[in-house]
């Protein structure tokens, strides 16, 4: 069952079940998806490719991944990003700020503004799911046609309020990744003396 998720958001996401209306369900028309060739992607994985563990819970130093889009419709003010887990509907990342042209997020960048994800504080929830379970993860990209007035450390339903009857343009790209077993370091490796 996919609690009445769109099918050309489904479609979009590269099918499956979708137990969680995303945010571009609820922010989103049909005719907003790549308008004008507007694109997300990333250099790290392709769209419903695996999430390297460098982007997860698994590895101590993970950062979040990085993301660059093509130019958005003209007239686009800003640009808003919302990572979210299309098995949980747990919010990952909300990022807003971004000047509304081409451009990019490194690898492990600080965005101009962020807002509370799932847990609460405004970093880049690293993925975890259950051992053996696979998640799918949704970056999706908004084109706005006005500045948010968002203060830092907004939620995600202060977002969506603010992105209702303001999106242009929208591009998705999703990710997956299975929850892994994280590999105790044994000390006897690193003792050089024996």
């Amino acid at each position: 069952m996919s609690s009445g998720v769109p099918g050309w958001i489904q479609q979009a996401i590269g099918g499956g079940e979708v137990p969680h209306a995303p945010t571009l369900a609820k922010v989103a028309e049909e005719k907003a998806l790549g308008r004008s060739g507007f694109a997300l992607a990333s250099d790290a994985f392709r769209h419903g490719g695996e999430l390297d563990p460098s982007f997860t819970a698994i590895e101590e130093d993970a950062v979040a991944p990085p993301l660059e889009w093509t130019a958005p419709p003209p007239g686009t003010q800003e640009l808003v990003l919302v990572a979210e887990d299309i098995v949980t509907g747990q919010v990952h990342w909300t990022v807003w700020g971004l000047p509304g042209q081409k451009g990019k997020l490194l690898e492990g960048e600080v965005p101009p503004r962020t807002g509370k994800n799932a847990h609460g504080n405004s970093e880049w929830l690293l993925p975890d799911p259950p051992l053996g379970e696979e998640h799918r993860y949704l970056f999706q990209l908004f084109a706005v046609d006005l500045p948010l007035t968002l203060m830092p450390g907004a939620t995600h339903e202060e977002l969506v309020r603010n992105l209702d009857g303001h999106v242009t343009a929208a591009a998705v790209l999703t990710a997956r990744f299975e929850g892994h077993q994280v590999e105790e370091l044994d000390l006897e490796d690193l003792d050089d003396d024996d």
